[in-house]
This record gives structure tokens, C-alpha cells and sequence, in this order.
């Protein structure tokens, strides 16, 4: 496990390098599209608008909606890929199992990922003026997030096992996440909330918000909510995975296109 890690964090680096300018580019175009929708907003809202910790929330939401995408693209797309280039097959022929090797390689590429979120983060905070509290505590309802996302990029992984071409589902898939990432569920009343808490990773987006928006203190009740969500999200995407995995070796599905 840890020399597969460090070969595909390795692998990982070597692109970033190699085509450092399409990653800058993916940076200032989801920031630029922020910006966009901020201006926009803005104007609607008026020259006496005032959006206090809301703006915030807004940045923090958009940023995890950002990871989230990446993540889900980053399994979905990359077995999408490894389809059409005729590399898939040799992945399944490893000693290593197919969901070991993909978990492996997102969490490597989320090292990446992450050091991008953090470059986007810096830009809209530049942009709105706005700037965020960051804590060591962010790290654990983060962890919710990423979990959830793993479990929802499994699931679309193996429905591209199947099925082969996912695309109009990957860019469907973003506009549900992107509600599910800004609307403040942690605000709900009960039991509109309770209802918030079952969407996919809302419980950690709401934490997030209320440490870096608000400055409020961890809620380690709500936080545990958010990792049984994770959790949850996670243990289902990786049961998808496998049995898509299993219908595809009985059908023969995994060297075609």
C-alpha cells in the first residue's frame, strides 16, 4: 500500500510539473468563476449590501465544492481514461485490488488537490476581501468531506465500470454538489436539519463553516455526525465499487471500450 502510495504521489508530481500550466489555469478559472458570480451577486444585491459571515460561508462552500469535483473526477474520469487508452485490464491484473489502487492513487493526487484548494482559497480571499480563521481542528471535519467524496467518486467509478461513458452524469453530478457545499444546513430548524444531515457531506461542509466563518468552537456532537455521514457515504461507494467490479469481470466488460 505505501509503495503504491508513493509511486502514484510520485507520478502525481511528475504531471503537475510537466503541465504546470493547465493546473494554474483550472486555479484561475474556478476562481475567476467565483469572481463572476460574486460581481454578479453583488450588483443584484445592491451598492448597501452588506453579507457579513454569509460572503464567508459562501468562500468556504465554494472551496469544498471545488475538492469535491476534483476528487469525483480525479476516480470516475481517471478509469474513464484508463478505458480508452487500453490500460484498464493491466490495472485489474495487479496483485493489488482495483479499489486499493484508485483509493491509493485519489489519495495521492489529493495531496495535490489540496495544495490547489488552497491556492483558490487564497485567490477569492484576495478578491472579496474577506479572510478565513484556519485551525489545526479544520483537519477532522475536513477528513467528513473527503470521505463522502471518496464514497460518491467509488460509486461513479464503478457505474463506469459498467457502462463506460459517464460523462454527462460527471457534469450533471456538480450542480447537485454545489447546493449541497453552500446551503447552510447547520442553520436548518429540526427537522428540516435532520433532513440536511442525510445529504452527502453537508454535516462537515456546516462544521467548516462554523469554524472558518464564524470563529465558532469545534462541536464535537456535530462532528461525529459528520463522520458517521462520511463514513456512511464512504462504506456504500466502496460496496458499489466491488460489486460493479464483480458484474464487470462476469461480463466481460473490462478490457473493452
Amino acid at each position: 500500500m505505501i509503495t503504491i502510495f508513493w509511486a502514484e504521489l510520485k507520478r502525481q508530481w511528475i504531471q503537475q510539473r510537466r503541465y504546470a500550466l493547465d493546473s494554474i489555469a483550472g486555479i484561475l478559472g474556478i476562481a475567476v468563476a467565483f469572481y463572476g458570480f460574486f460581481l454578479t451577486t453583488k450588483y443584484a444585491a445592491g451598492p448597501a449590501a452588506q453579507f457579513g459571515d454569509r460572503l464567508d460561508s459562501i468562500v468556504v462552500g465554494y472551496a469544498l465544492w471545488s475538492l469535491v469535483t476534483f476528487i469525483i473526477a480525479d476516480i470516475a474520469g481517471g478509469l474513464q481514461q484508463e478505458a480508452f487508452t487500453g490500460t484498464l485490464e493491466q490495472l485489474f491484473l495487479s496483485p493489488f485490488s482495483p479499489a486499493k489502487i484508485f483509493l491509493t492513487r485519489a489519495l495521492a493526487r489529493l495531496t495535490v488537490i489540496l495544495v490547489q484548494i488552497f491556492g483558490i482559497l487564497l485567490i477569492l480571499m484576495a478578491v472579496t476581501g474577506r479572510f478565513l480563521s484556519f485551525t489545526p481542528t479544520l483537519l477532522l471535519p475536513l477528513v467528513t468531506v473527503i470521505l463522502g467524496a471518496f464514497g460518491i467518486a467509488l460509486a461513479m467509478g464503478g457505474l463506469s465500470l459498467l457502462v463506460k461513458q459517464v460523462q454527462q452524469i460527471l457534469g450533471f453530478l456538480p450542480f447537485g454538489l454545489f447546493l449541497a457545499m453552500l446551503v447552510p444546513v447547520e442553520t436548518w430548524e429540526m427537522p428540516a436539519r435532520l433532513v440536511g444531515w442525510l445529504l452527502p457531506m453537508t454535516p462537515g461542509a456546516g462544521v467548516l463553516r462554523e469554524l472558518m466563518a464564524r470563529n465558532q468552537a469545534l462541536d464535537w456532537g456535530q462532528l461525529a455526525i459528520a463522520f458517521l455521514n462520511g463514513g456512511i457515504y464512504f462504506a456504500i461507494g466502496l460496496a458499489l465499487f466491488k460489486q460493479a467490479e464483480r458484474i464487470a469481470k462476469l461480463r466481460g466488460r473490462i478490457g473493452g471500450y
